[in-house]
């Protein structure tokens, strides 16, 4: 990996069909991205969905990884991730094979139609928040604060961790 490297953490989602498997080919693809390293990957977390219409409950996890890509870079190896995983988008926060949202890109701060770093509800979301934590228990959230202080005053019935579930280490 060549370049000015950037710290970045991305959300994974999923609430459609093999919700483990999605999750599991997310990641592989993520690690399958010649500019981006994974450094660490949360526990699986069960979440009861927010917003939008009834839907199953999601299955989540963060993935931290090392990147040369920048912000706009990354979202579109997003997209081409969510793509791989048959990801539709019919309808605001409604159900999804995969979803990798941009949580944080190094310090990058944007507030583009496309792309809003650090990710605007990142620090209401217990289901981003918790896993982060998991995944780097010194995690901040660039320009808010320490992702422990955050966890620490959210809701955070609704995120249960799945023991008997777990994201292979290497594809």
């Amino acid at each position: 990996m060549k370049g000015p490297q950037r710290r970045a953490v991305l959300a994974l989602g999923t609430n459609e069909g093999d919700r483990l498997a999605h999750l599991q080919g997310g990641l592989d693809l993520l690690r399958a991205t010649p500019e981006l390293v994974v450094l660490a990957v949360s526990p699986v977390y069960e979440t009861d969905p927010v917003g939008g219409p009834s839907q199953p409950d999601f299955l989540n996890a963060v993935v931290v990884a090392a990147t040369t890509l920048d912000g706009p870079e990354l979202l579109v190896r997003a997209h081409e991730v969510e793509a791989a995983h048959g990801r539709e988008r019919r309808e605001h926060w409604g159900p999804r094979t995969l979803d990798v949202d941009l949580i944080t890109v190094g310090d990058e701060r944007r507030d583009d139609p496309d792309l809003t770093l650090p990710h605007p509800l990142a620090r209401e979301r217990a289901f981003v928040l918790l896993p982060w934590l998991a995944a780097d228990p010194a995690a901040e959230l660039p320009g808010v604060g320490a992702v422990a202080e955050l966890v620490a005053g959210l809701d955070t019935s609704g995120v249960r961790e799945r023991r008997d579930m777990s994201l292979a280490a290497h594809q």
